[in-house]
């Protein structure tokens, strides 16, 4: 989805439609166009023609305007590096795509690799600070007698300084069968989560295998109430073990991506908030 402030103004999805052939209709009625704002809710790449289509019809009709983006989810950032000749690097061509548009400044919310920060022109990695203490005062998070777990390394060295009150820190690592990428086990290293709650902290969630097995062990150490926070989540998190084991009390994160309703288990956060 793209919306777009103009001069500050609230964010709001430009006029279009389709011609028979599928082509695109869009409409920017404002005038006197000094800023734009675009903010691309990632649903499919198909909407980066409407991007491309609106930033270069602004650019066209004011030629000094300050036009930027808000890419909370950066698409691809998975992909960010090849292991053979046929692999298509497909996070550096779609930077590539962006840098077209010239912007005068891209954000995105915790970007998953430095590679896309990298790779992209007049990049700003936003932090999940702001989202991650709105989970912490939506469930009481007692920094002195609660538990957090990175569910690996990469989780640990990204978050740990957003939890740097917290007494009781542990991370996990997976016991994976390299031959089929399957998760034979996890083991936790750290304080002792036993009879305290805890809190899993991670960046993305497709399914929830990593959080789930995570979770499975931290009951088997005996620990309270579970909840977790993701900075963008994928809707496929539905069809995975995670959303329906009944060991989680609540899963948070941001509507970066996530377009699945509110539940008993599922809470987002608006990811405008702190940034328009």
């Amino acid at each position: 989805m793209i919306l777009y402030s103009i001069n500050g103004s609230s964010p709001v999805e430009a006029k279009m439609l389709s011609y028979p052939d599928g082509t695109l209709k869009i409409d920017i009625e404002e005038t006197n166009i000094k800023s734009v704002l675009f903010i691309w809710k990632f649903k499919s790449e198909a909407e980066f023609m409407q991007l491309s289509y609106m930033a270069g019809n602004i650019r066209d009709r004011y030629p000094c305007a300050d036009i930027q983006l808000y890419l909370p989810y950066l698409p691809n950032a998975r992909m960010d590096r090849v292991h053979s000749e046929t692999e298509v690097f497909t996070l550096k061509y779609f930077c590539s795509l962006i840098n077209s548009l010239g912007f005068t400044k891209v954000m995105v919310l915790d970007v998953h690799s430095s590679v896309g920060a990298a790779l992209i022109n007049r990049c700003v990695n936003i932090s999940p600070e702001l989202y991650i203490s709105i989970m912490r005062k939506s469930i009481g998070f007692d920094s002195q007698n609660d538990y957090v777990l990175f569910p690996d390394e990469g989780s640990c060295k990204r978050y740990t300084k957003y939890f740097s009150d917290c007494k009781n820190i542990g991370f996990g690592i997976k016991k994976r069968d390299w031959a089929t990428g399957k998760i034979l086990g996890f083991d936790i290293y750290g304080d002792n989560p036993a009879g305290k709650n805890v809190l899993i902290v991670d960046d993305i969630c497709s399914y929830g295998g990593t959080v789930f097995h995570s979770a499975k062990k931290l009951k088997e150490l005996k620990c309270n109430e579970i909840n977790v926070f993701f900075t963008h989540c994928e809707n496929s998190i539905e069809k995975g073990e995670l959303f329906k084991c009944g060991m989680i009390n609540k899963i948070f994160t941001t509507d970066s991506l996530c377009t699945l309703p509110d539940n008993h288990i599922l809470s987002k956060i608006d990811c405008l908030k702190g940034v328009v």
